[in-house]
């Protein structure tokens, strides 16, 4: 990236407000909240749910009950099995929502990130090329983008955290794929075996069905997202960075050629 001749030393090409960070700050801090509060928390009781919805079953099928032909035992049976597929039922619809939950924060840090830089960016180049990069870039050049620069380290903990997260959205939107494989290469923990002790590296078996996040597991990709904004540096001067990525530098040249 070249700098300006005129304050080379001092030239900010990225500035991050400090009222503006809060603000993303305390945007997502309130979806994660909020979301736990008014979703997540439908789910708290759902063993005691299961229960209700046996003895219901009980209760809307006691005018069938003959006592000089079936015998009480097979009915509560039914009523057990119903229990157990409306917990089973629960589960999905819990682990569902819990997915959403991580996808819609993903999303909101995704954009709100390329929009940021942008705007960032607007204030030393204007040109559709890098504009449409920026929105379109995948998650590997941005990363790339960010650490050439000194914004963001691509071995931080909470990048690799955020790496694996955009994975869990990928196979929980499009279901099986190459995220599906990353996943079962190098983050495991976000699938779920069919029984204890299962390798779930080698298991051919498992696609987008077994994709699980704890609650654990959405609190720590919350908390990366936090520690992402927090450790942002207020300014990146021109000589911060060693260079920008070469995809940058090529679609940087094409809007500048175009304007000559």
């Amino acid at each position: 990236m070249n700098e300006p001749e005129e304050n080379k030393n001092t030239y900010a090409y990225f500035q991050m407000w400090e009222p503006f960070r809060q603000s993303l700050i305390e945007q997502h801090r309130f979806y994660i909240e909020q979301g736990k509060k008014k979703l997540l928390s439908q789910f708290e009781n759902m063993e005691q749910e299961a229960d209700e919805a046996g003895t219901r079953w009980l209760e809307d099928h006691a005018h069938r009950f003959d006592p000089d032909r079936h015998d009480p035992g097979d009915f509560e049976e039914d009523a057990y099995h119903v229990g157990i597929e409306y917990y089973q039922l629960l589960t999905e619809l819990r682990d569902q929502t819990r997915l959403s939950l991580v996808a819609g924060m993903f999303h909101a840090w995704d954009k709100q990130l390329r929009g940021w830089l942008l705007k960032e960016i607007r204030h030393w180049h204007i040109g559709k090329h890098v504009t449409n990069k920026i929105w379109s870039a995948s998650f590997e050049d941005i990363e790339e983008f960010l650490d050439s620069l000194g914004l963001a380290k691509k071995d931080s903990t909470y990048l690799k955290k955020l790496s694996a997260c955009r994975y869990v959205v990928n196979v929980y939107k499009h279901g099986d794929g190459k995220s599906l494989e990353k996943l079962k290469e190098k983050h495991p923990e976000f699938l779920r075996a069919l029984f204890p002790g299962a390798d779930l590296t080698d298991a051919v078996w498992l696609d987008h069905t077994h994709l699980a996040v704890s609650n654990d597991q959405l609190d720590e990709f919350s908390s990366s997202i936090v520690e992402f904004w927090q450790s942002l540096p207020g300014s990146i001067y021109g000589n911060a960075g060693e260079t920008t990525p070469k995809w940058f530098d090529t679609v940087l040249q094409r809007d500048i050629r175009e304007r000559s």
